[in-house]
This record gives C-alpha cells, structure tokens and sequence, in this order.
C-alpha cells in the first residue's frame, strides 16, 4: 500500500510539472502572437524551435544560393555542446582528482589545513570573470585557459566536500577497525573512505553545477566550438532565437548532467537513506 502511495505521488508530481511546462509554452505563445512583445526581445516558440533545427541542418546560406552551410559557426549545435562537454569533463576529472587528494590531505595535516584552507575559500568565492583576464595572460586563449577555468570553479566545492566527509566520520569505526588488526591504508579504504563518500559526491554534484555554469564565460575568447560561445555570439549578432535555443540546450544538458550525478551517487552509496 505504501508503495502504491508512494507511486501515485510521484506520477503526480510528474503530471504537475508537464502541466506547468505545457501552461509556460501556452503563455509564450500567446504572448508572442499577440504581438505583445518585439521579436527582437521574445521570439515565438515556434521561431526558437526553427533556430535549433537549422542549427543542427545544412540549408542554402541564402534563397536560390547554391552554396550550402551547415550549423551555425560552421559547426552543428550538437558538436558545439560535445565540445563544450569535453572541456568541462577534462577540467571535473582533474578538479575532482586534485580535489580529493587536497581535502584527504588537509583533513590528515592540522597546520596545512590552517595555512590552505583561506586560499581555497578565497578562490570560491571569486566570480569566474575575476580571473579569467589572468588565465589568457598566462595560458593564451586556446583550451588550456578553458579547462583551467572549469578546473578552478569545481576544485574547492571538491575539496571542502571531502575535508567536511572526512572530518565527519565517526572515529570509533576507524579505531575498531585499527584495534582488530586492519593497516591504516585499510582502515581508510574501508572505513573512512566508504564514510566519506556521500559528502564527496554531494560536493562532485555542486562542482558540476559550479563547472557548467561557467561554460559561458569559459567560452566567451575564441569559444568556438562551443555552446556557451555560440549563445554569446549569437546574441551579440541579435540572433535571439538562436541564442534561446541555445540557453535552453544548456539548461537541458545541466539537469541531465544533474541526474547523472545523482543516478551515480545512489548507485556508489546504496546505504544512505536506508536504516
């Protein structure tokens, strides 16, 4: 019975959210067929979805030309946002890679902690603009800056995640588990580490977030291909309905890459939740 409740509430959940998107879709649409607002500012649904479709289409650069262009930028807008997926998966394996060796480290060496620590918050709190003016001086405008970027706006979400995981664990198991015989490498696979790891995945999942949202400005010099690039081109070029496409192909690839990390966190960590 409780799961048949359980069920019937999650189908209503699910029904209530396609209501409120389908009511948004018909608010759009009336508004832009009213004439309410310019084209310029709010293109209909129907315009945004013509943009997308071209963007990932070849068509004659002109009525009756007989050159064809592909995409936009000279790339689809899929192989914009692949690209844009495979910077920021370089920069998130090294920010988590770093990451974790960072906070195991600082939760272990008391003085490095006190003397890492204050850096690490101050690059947190640092808006992605702040330095990327920095990274072009330093790495030119290629790739390099890019995944610097994405690197440093996941690497302290990362780091504190694991700090706090490690500091969090219960200190008898890792002692009961040194009094029975276990090494301390042991005891830290086994115990601590196992412990640790939903803190560290909650951190994993706000880095991504941190990441993905940096796109744009990681993209903003010689971005192309990208898809944060190609929305600020595109909007500079007064192509909103190209660049509406674009946000919506952003936010779209940020839930699922939302619910990946959750799929991926339940699947590592099936004891949390559970008595």
């Amino acid at each position: 019975m409780k799961r048949l409740l359980a069920t019937i509430r999650k189908g209503s959940r699910t029904i209530q959210a396609l209501l409120s998107l389908v009511l948004l879709l018909v608010l759009w649409w009336g508004t832009t067929a009213a004439g309410l607002i310019n084209p310029l500012y709010l293109p209909s649904p129907q315009s945004v979805w013509s943009a997308f479709v071209e963007a990932n289409s070849c068509r004659p650069q002109s009525p009756g030309s007989s050159r064809i262009i592909c995409g936009e930028q000279q790339y689809f807008l899929w192989q914009h946002l692949v690209v844009s997926l495979e910077r920021i998966g370089i920069g998130m394996l090294l920010a988590i890679i770093v990451g974790m060796l960072v906070g195991f480290l600082l939760a272990e060496v008391e003085w490095l902690n006190r003397i890492v620590l204050p850096y690490i918050n101050f690059i947190r709190a640092l808006p992605p603009l702040g330095y990327i003016g920095l990274l072009i001086v330093w790495f030119g405008i290629g790739d390099t800056t890019k995944i610097w970027l994405l690197f440093l706006a996941a690497f302290p979400p990362i780091v504190l995640a694991t700090l706090e995981g490690i500091q969090g664990v219960n200190k008898d198991r890792a002692n009961s588990a040194l009094s029975l015989g276990a090494s301390r490498f042991k005891a830290f696979l086994f115990v601590i580490f196992p412990s640790a790891l939903p803190s560290i995945m909650n951190g994993i999942r706000l880095a991504v977030g941190f990441a993905w949202t940096t796109v744009v400005a990681a993209e903003l010099n010689n971005g192309i291909p990208g898809i944060g690039a190609l929305a600020y081109l595109s909007g500079t070029e007064l192509n909103t309905s190209l660049t509406i496409a674009c946000i919506f192909v952003i936010g779209i690839a940020a839930l699922l890459l939302d619910g990946l990390i959750v799929l991926i966190t339940k699947l590592v960590t099936p004891w949390v939740g559970k008595d």
